[in-house]
């Protein structure tokens, strides 16, 4: 379809599926930034009904242009603050996507549902295609929280999540990196203002708690989405000899990280078995090419990272805080 009064043409990237929705310059290598005001008023018109939006084609000048790009929406970009994964900053609110291993698949979630604080608007930038997969796929939360079963997700609506955390010991990231201080009094203040009840144990290391969502409500569009992390912190998404390994060495309790029932009580593999199924049925994978750039309404649309070969470079941002009621 063209957007004549947008001057680019917007279409589905992949046949039948409305997400996501295909944004290309009409004219060839368009400047991204000379195009701003219509991209914003594009994505302020089409985010929010398709999920998310692949800018493609346009010239991008690097990190720093991206950068601007996602500034300028309006929102101060976000800070990685008491993230779960290992990132890098590369510049002001930018990021390196999640710095697990090559070979390592990061499933379906939505950016810091394991709290009550997240991101509304995620982007991701590719500065590098890797040789060989890489691609960064997405699904429709909407949908997700439709498909799981009725009687599954009130069981566990009724339940309630609680995400335990242990950092550091060589076993996970070390809470200095992760809340950006080696100040215990400024981690216990971040802890007390986002509800995260958190313990110093006797080794010096920390462990938090947290009871969080199970799903949640958009709060523009009204849509009911799928909004946790169960299926990546239970302790059931390690590869089985790496949990046997693991509980050979510490406690239940003391494990880097897993998801509860919010009384504490464990919660059954083969729930999340089922969650895993739906997520994976849900996928909706594309490759990267050299200057995308994949802007997120990240209550609506899930993501997650393929394994690749080769060099690759895809960096994120993040904007628009949103805290749980």
């Amino acid at each position: 379809m063209s957007c004549t009064d947008w001057g680019v043409d917007v279409q589905a990237l992949i046949p039948g599926q409305s997400l996501p929705l295909l944004i290309t310059p009409q004219q060839e290598r368009a400047p991204l930034m000379a195009n701003f005001a219509a991209l914003s008023d594009l994505a302020g018109v089409r985010l929010e009904q398709a999920g998310g939006l692949l800018f493609r084609g346009f010239d991008v000048n690097g990190i720093d242009e991206f950068q601007g790009f996602a500034a300028a929406f309006g929102h101060p970009l976000l800070s990685y603050e008491f993230g779960s994964t290992p990132r890098s900053k590369v510049s002001s609110g930018v990021y390196t996507s999640t710095e697990y291993p090559k070979h390592q698949h990061i499933p379906l979630h939505n950016e810091q549902a394991y709290t009550r604080e997240w991101p509304m608007r995620i982007w991701f930038y590719c500065a590098q295609a890797a040789t060989v997969g890489g691609a960064t796929p997405i699904a429709d939360s909407r949908e997700v929280y439709r498909r799981i079963d009725a009687r599954l997700r009130e069981h566990l609506v009724r339940r309630g999540l609680r995400y335990v955390r242990n950092f550091g010991n060589g076993l996970d990231v070390a809470w200095e990196d992760v809340f950006g201080s080696t100040d215990k009094a400024y981690v216990e203040a971040y802890c007390r203002s986002h509800g995260v009840t958190c313990e110093w144990k006797e080794d010096g290391e920390l462990r938090t708690s947290q009871v969080c969502q199970v799903t949640a409500v958009h709060p523009r569009t009204g849509d009911n989405v799928w909004f946790n992390q169960a299926h990546l912190f239970h302790v059931s998404n390690l590869p089985a000899e790496v949990r046997a390994s693991l509980l050979e060495v510490v406690e239940p309790h003391d494990l880097p990280r897993n998801v509860y029932y919010a009384d504490g009580s464990p919660i059954e593999d083969s729930l999340l078995d089922e969650v895993r199924g739906v997520l994976a049925e849900q996928e909706i994978s594309f490759p990267w090419q050299n200057g995308d750039i994949l802007m997120l309404d990240n209550m609506l649309t899930a993501h997650a990272r393929h394994p690749f070969e080769g060099p690759r470079k895809v960096v994120v941002a993040m904007a628009q805080g949103h805290r749980a009621d």
